[in-house]
C-alpha cells in the first residue's frame, strides 16, 4: 500500500497540473473558470447566494475570443457559500427558456437583482429575481427556493415605457429591489446618457417605485431620483432604517460639468469632489418617494481597473458588510497563461472584498479592491456530503449538468440549462482546492468520493504537490461510492486540501465526503439538543411535513446553540 502511494506521488509530481488562473493563495475572484458579472446577492438559511450575468455563455458563443458583446446573454449564474472562501457554483438560470412565452419581447438577461420574504399568510418562503431584458424594461421571475426553479409570472416585462412615470429614461434597464423592515418592495432602474430632460450632470434617467404586495407590479407612478452623474448599475440596501441606492457613475468630463457640480454641492451643503468616472456612488432617504429627500452621499466603490464598466451589490452576510463586485481578473489571469485567445476582450469575472457601513448614519467608506479577498468567517465539514462543485478555487475542470448529458446527448458548459444535477469533469492534471477544512482532533479513518470515469483521484493537503492523502482508483460508467481508509494522523486538523486527477482518461466527480474516526457513517448533531429538523431537495427547496418527495433529501438540524449539520438522504 505505502509503495503504490509513493509511485502514485512520484506520477503527479512528475505530471503537468491545469494552470490556475485564480491564486491557491487569494481569494479573488470567487470562480477559477466561469466569467460573470453584475452581481446581487441574498443571505438565505446560512448561506450567501450571489447571482450574475452569465459571461461564459457569450465566452462560448463567440468561440472563446472575440470582444464580449452582451448579445447573447440569455442566462444567470448562480454561485454560493457558507464561509467565504469555499463557493459552491448551481449553474445556469436560463431565462430565455423560462420567458419563452414572452414571445418577440424578450432579448437579453442582464444584471440580476434578488430579494426573499416569507409570507406569513401561506407559510411559505418567496424568492423573486428582477433583471434588465436588454436596456428595453425589466422582468421578474419567482421561486420558492433560491436555486428554482424559476418561472415568469407575467406574460411580459413588469416595467417598461408604458409604466407611469418611467419615461423619459434612456435605458430602462438595471433593476435593484429591496424589501423594507415593514414588508414593503421598492425597486429602482434606469440609466444611459441624458434623456431630452436630462444633462451630462443630471441624466435624469434614475427611476424609483413601489412595488404591489405581490412583489410583481407597481403601485402607483414611479418617480425620478435626483442622481448625479447617474449612468447604470442601480442596487437598493435599507440601512439603519433609511433606504440606500447605489449606482455606478457616468463618463461625462467633469471639467465640462463643474459649474453644474458646485451649485449642487452649495444647494445640498456637500463638501466633496464630483464622483470620478465609473464609480460606485450612493444616496441615502428617509421618505424614498419624495425626490427632494435623497442625499448624496459619495462614492465609496472604486473603479475596478480591469473591467471596462462597474457593478456592484453591498450585501451584509453574518453581520459583515461585503462589496460583490465584477471586475477582469480572471480574463487577465487567463491571457497572461495564454490561455485564451489574444483577442478575447471584457468578459468579467465576479470578486468580494469586505465594505465598512456605519448603519447608524448610513455612510459607507470607500472599499478597497484587491485580490487576496476576505478571510473565512467559517470552516468546511468534511464529516457533511460536500459536493464537487464546492471550491476555492480549480485548475483544468469542466462543469457539467448530467441530467442534460443524459436527456440531450450533449454537455451544458454554462451555455443553457439550470440545474442543480452538476457534475465537474477533471482531465489528467484537473485539480480542486478546498480551503479550512476542519478534520478535527480526532481525525478522518475514510474517504469517499461519488464518481464515474477512468482514472485516479488524490487527496493531497497544503499544496497541489504535497504528499499522497489519499488514493481512489476510479472505474465505472455510472456514478458510484468509491471509498479508502486514510491516516486519521495525516487527516486531521485544518488544512489546505487539494483533489487531483492524477492519472487515466478523465473522471467526473459528483461528490466527496470524509469519515471520522469512530463514526459509524452518518454525522449527526451529537451531545446536544436538536430543536429543529427541517428536509430540503437537492435545489434547496424547503419540504413541509409529510410532503413525499422521491431522491435525495437533505436533512438540516439546528441544536441548542444554533449549530447546523446536514445529512443526505434517500
Amino acid at each position: 500500500m505505502m509503495a503504490a502511494m509513493m509511485a502514485a506521488c512520484l506520477q503527479t509530481d512528475a505530471q503537468t497540473l491545469a494552470k490556475e488562473f485564480k491564486s491557491t493563495s487569494e481569494g479573488n475572484p470567487i470562480s477559477g473558470s466561469v466569467f460573470c458579472a453584475d452581481p446581487t446577492a441574498l443571505e438565505y438559511n446560512g448561506r450567501l447566494y450571489v447571482y450574475g450575468s452569465n459571461d461564459h455563455q457569450q465566452f462560448i458563443a463567440n468561440g472563446k475570443k472575440g470582444d464580449n458583446g452582451y448579445g447573447d446573454i440569455k442566462s444567470f449564474v448562480v454561485f454560493s457559500t457558507e464561509d467565504m472562501v469555499n463557493w459552491t457554483f448551481h449553474g445556469t438560470i436560463d431565462v430565455a427558456k423560462i420567458c419563452s412565452k414572452w414571445g418577440g419581447n424578450f432579448y437579453r438577461s442582464w444584471a440580476p437583482s434578488v430579494t426573499w420574504r416569507h409570507n406569513e399568510e401561506t407559510d411559505k418562503d418567496e424568492f423573486f429575481l428582477y433583471f434588465a431584458n436588454w436596456a428595453v424594461n425589466v422582468g421578474v421571475l419567482t421561486a420558492d427556493s433560491p436555486l428554482g426553479p424559476w418561472k415568469s409570472p407575467l406574460s411580459n416585462a413588469m416595467i417598461s415605457g408604458n409604466t407611469p412615470g418611467v419615461n423619459p429614461c434612456s435605458w430602462c434597464f438595471d433593476p435593484g429591489v429591496v424589501i423594507d423592515e415593514n414588508g414593503t418592495g421598492w425597486i429602482s432602474f434606469g440609466g444611459g446618457d441624458p434623456n431630452n430632460k436630462g444633462t451630462n450632470f443630471m441624466p435624469y434617467n434614475a427611476g424609483f417605485a413601489k412595488l404591489n404586495s405581490d412583489m410583481i407590479s407597481v403601485d402607483g407612478s414611479a418617480i425620478k431620483l435626483p442622481a448625479p452623474y447617474q449612468f447604470e448599475a442601480s442596487e437598493l440596501n435599507v440601512i439603519g432604517g433609511k433606504y440606500v441606492y447605489t449606482y455606478c457613475s457616468n463618463w461625462a468630463s467633469r471639467a465640462e460639468t463643474a459649474g453644474e457640480w458646485e451649485a449642487y454641492k452649495a444647494e445640498h451643503g456637500l463638501n466633496m469632489s464630483a464622483p470620478e468616472t465609473c464609480t460606485m456612488c450612493y444616496m441615502v432617504s428617509d421618505n424614498p418617494m419624495d425626490p427632494d429627500s435623497w442625499v448624496y452621499k459619495g462614492v465609496y466603490g472604486p473603479h475596478p481597473g480591469t473591467s471596462p464598466n462597474n457593478h456592484s451589490h453591498l450585501q451584509k452576510f453574518k453581520g459583515t458588510y461585503y462589496h460583490i463586485y465584477h471586475n477582469g481578473a480572471l480574463l487577465e489571469a487567463m491571457k497572461s497563461e495564454n490561455a485564451v485567445d489574444g483577442s478575447a476582450g471584457t468578459y468579467r469575472s465576479i470578486s468580494v472584498n469586505k465594505a465598512t457601513v456605519n448603519e447608524s448614519t448610513q455612510t459607507i467608506n470607500k472599499v478597497t479592491l484587491n485580490l487576496e479577498g476576505v478571510e473565512a468567517i467559517g470552516t468546511l465539514n468534511p464529516y457533511k456530503e460536500q459536493q464537487a462543485e464546492t471550491m476555492a478555487t480549480c485548475g483544468g475542470i469542466e462543469y457539467e449538468d448530467f441530467t442534460n448529458v443524459k436527456k440531450n446527448g450533449r454537455i451544458s458548459n454554462l451555455g443553457n440549462d439550470a440545474s442543480a444535477n452538476m457534475q465537474v469533469k477533471m482531465a489528467e492534471g484537473a485539480w480542486i482546492q478546498l480551503r479550512k477544512v476542519d478534520f478535527g482532533e480526532t481525525g478522518a479513518e475514510k474517504f469517499m468520493v461519488r464518481a464515474k470515469g477512468e482514472g485516479t483521484v488524490e487527496v493531497r493537503f497544503s499544496r497541489k504537490t504535497g504528499k499522497v492523502a489519499a488514493t481512489i482508483n476510479i472505474a465505472s460508467d455510472d456514478m458510484q461510492d468509491y471509498e479508502v481508509d486514510v491516516d486519521p494522523n495525516v487527516c486531521n486538523g485544518l488544512k489546505t486540501m487539494f483533489i487531483i486527477a492524477a492519472s487515466g482518461t478523465g473522471v467526473y466527480l459528483d461528490s466527496w465526503q470524509a469519515t471520522e474516526v469512530g463514526s459509524a457513517g452518518i454525522h449527526e448533531v451529537e451531545g446536544s439538543k436538536v430543536v429543529k429538523t427541517e428536509r430540503y431537495d437537492l435545489s434547496g427547496r424547503r419540504l413541509t411535513d409529510g410532503q413525499q418527495h422521491q431522491g435525495i433529501v437533505i436533512e438540516q438540524y439546528t441544536d441548542e446553540n444554533g449549530r447546523k449539520q446536514s445529512v443526505k438522504r434517500m
